[in-house]
């Protein structure tokens, strides 16, 4: 089967010259990390400037927006939105949480493709209704600090349903010396946040995690583990860290 990019090399060589790739796939493209639904979708969404004909065709999805020379470049050979023109694009796909861990990324301090003054910029320059609310939500929430979706995505749940003091790459040391980063944490009740991915189940990992684990609990910090099956529910979980809070001091 051939890749996202592949498929997009070979449309882009019948693709008028003012088109570009945008929304989802310029984000796969750049690697932004989206939902499943969407990274399992080989529908490619191509955009057109106003002025022009919309594309269409078997697994394209032509949009026809306002644009300027300034909002496409080139990605590996790959005419695609801009980062800002992506991100605009994907608050009509995507929910609040999915769209901070896409901003996230975007962010990242390590390896910024945008900033998120530029994304301001773009929010109020571009124009279009559909997904504002979830853009002006993600202005707000999007940190270049996070480490990953799943944390974005835990990070936003909590948030929104107004849990407040939450710390991101929060520093801890403990009694004994040991320096640790919490990926979150809420400092004021001594409560860590922990995404529980696939990369701790190697049995060394799973050995130094609870070596650590029980390090900080042994200091009192009480450790809230979350996996993917916990953000299909989020009433639950959100309830449930309620009642953790509610019994700490």
């Amino acid at each position: 089967m051939p890749t996202l990019a592949q498929l997009c090399h070979a449309y882009q060589r019948r693709m008028p010259l003012i088109a570009f790739f945008c929304g989802p796939t310029a984000a796969l493209l750049m690697g932004v990390p989206l939902p499943a639904r969407l990274e399992r979708d080989r529908t490619l969404h191509v955009a057109v400037p106003a002025t022009g004909s919309t594309v269409a065709g078997r697994g394209i999805a032509g949009h026809s927006i306002t644009a300027a020379d300034a909002d496409s470049t080139t990605w590996n050979g790959l005419r695609i939105g801009t980062a800002e023109r992506t991100w605009f694009d994907l608050g009509a796909a995507l929910t609040v949480p999915e769209l901070v861990a896409a901003s996230d990324f975007l962010i990242h301090w390590r390896h910024p493709l945008t900033s998120r003054h530029a994304l301001a910029t773009a929010f109020a320059r571009y124009s279009g209704r559909r997904g504002r609310r979830a853009l002006r939500q993600a202005l707000s929430l999007m940190n270049e600090r996070a480490e990953s979706p799943p944390e974005s995505r835990t990070r936003v749940i909590f948030t929104l349903a107004g849990i407040e003091g939450i710390a991101v790459n929060f520093p801890i040391t403990t009694s004994g010396g040991f320096r640790y980063r919490a990926d979150l944490a809420i400092p004021a009740h001594m409560v860590l946040l922990e995404y529980q991915g696939d990369y701790h189940r190697t049995p060394e990992q799973f050995r130094a995690d609870m070596t650590r684990l029980s390090r900080l609990e042994a200091d009192g910090w009480y450790v809230f583990q979350i996996n993917a099956d916990d953000l299909k529910n989020s009433e639950e979980l959100v309830a449930r860290l309620h009642r953790v809070l509610a019994a700490r001091p």
